[in-house]
């Protein structure tokens, strides 16, 4: 035991992680308020919510741009700075990129913690950036009532190679790298009602970089790909089927989740974020009749440091399923299909 673990982070912050997140109902419409981009050297900006900009500067070489920040989704700190790291990280990798170098963005309470708090968030940040191959080079701190931390990552990609969630095409297969439910267990744990003790699994979970999956879906070739983050599931592949203009069917039997979300979510547990994805999902998801409310709000989940979700040509998911599992991203499953055109952004969700 040491001196952090009588450090109750999340007990600090209103909301944790990236269920503090606006939610896309309240984010969508304010971007389509911004003006139009006219440099022809952006090749991803905001205009289809992904999950970084991408700025060419040579024929053979372009910049990716991020920035994620949040309050805290667990206790200890260490584990605050890997998760944060681990999720600002994993916008890089949805691009197709490979992380160059980051600078870390931090809020920090000095009158309620000590210094040394701030120092091991910091720590477990650089653990985590050193994992995914980089350092962080610098950053910038500003006074605040709750702890909030994150990143700033720049990373590199071909111009040619670059993944967007804007490609989905109709009979593709979608794969999902990571379970879900990790809002819900995280609530329950900043609540005292974690009984099964799965904040545990959660944190591995979260700290787990999507370097391994996104080598595998780089190499074979992905007509999309975006993380799920704060959105949820459906949240996020309701960008990618807008963004490329096709529907979706989820099965939700294929879903892999945390087992203790059902748990909790059946005992009225959720975040915040999560039951406002649910209203927004409202207009542009479909549940079959045997879908019932709680299995929509683990869908709907708003996620920390969550997988990737890649659609996929059919005749080429299940070779990217086995060699994400031969990779050691041994929780991916094919969870859903592309449809047609008819709806752009629609999704359907089936028992599967």
């Amino acid at each position: 035991m040491t001196a952090f673990d009588e450090i109750k982070l999340t007990q600090m912050a209103k909301r944790a992680g990236c269920a503090a997140k606006h939610p896309p109902g309240y984010l969508l419409p304010l971007l389509g308020l911004l003006p139009a981009l006219t440099d022809p050297n952006v090749l991803v900006g905001s205009a289809t919510a992904d999950d970084a900009a991408v700025y060419k500067l040579s024929d053979e070489l372009a910049l990716v741009l991020t920035t994620d920040f949040f309050t805290p989704i667990v206790d200890h700190p260490y584990d605050f700075g890997a998760v944060a790291a681990a999720n600002a990280l994993s916008d890089v990798y949805a691009m197709g990129g490979r992380p160059l170098a980051a600078l870390n963005l931090v809020g920090f309470p000095e009158d309620l913690l000590p210094p040394a708090v701030l120092g091991e968030i910091l720590r477990g940040a650089a653990a985590k950036a050193q994992e995914a191959g980089i350092d962080i080079v610098g950053g910038h701190t500003i006074k605040t009532d709750e702890p909030i931390f994150g990143l700033a990552v720049v990373g590199t990609v071909h111009p040619q190679k670059v993944l967007t969630n804007a490609g989905a095409q109709p009979g593709d297969r979608l794969i999902l790298t990571k379970p879900i439910g990790i809002g819900i267990i995280t609530t329950a744990a900043k609540g005292g009602e974690d009984k099964l003790g799965a904040i545990r699994e959660a944190i591995a979970v979260m700290s787990t970089l999507n370097r391994q999956a996104a080598e595998v879906i780089t190499e074979m070739g992905a007509h999309a790909v975006t993380d799920v983050t704060g959105f949820g599931l459906l949240g996020h592949l309701r960008n990618m089927t807008a963004a490329s203009q096709v529907s979706a069917e989820i099965w939700l039997a294929r879903v892999p989740v945390l087992a203790a979300a059902w748990d909790y979510v059946r005992a009225g547990v959720a975040p915040g974020g999560t039951h406002a994805n649910w209203r927004f999902l409202a207009d542009w998801v479909t549940y079959a009749a045997d879908i019932d409310k709680e299995e929509q709000l683990v869908l709907a989940d708003a996620q920390t440091s969550g997988g990737l979700l890649v659609a996929v040509a059919a005749d080429q998911a299940d070779a990217m399923l086995s060699a994400l599992h031969q990779a050691g991203v041994t929780a991916a499953q094919m969870v859903g299909r592309i449809t047609n055109t008819s709806e752009p952004g629609h999704i359907n969700v089936s028992r599967g």
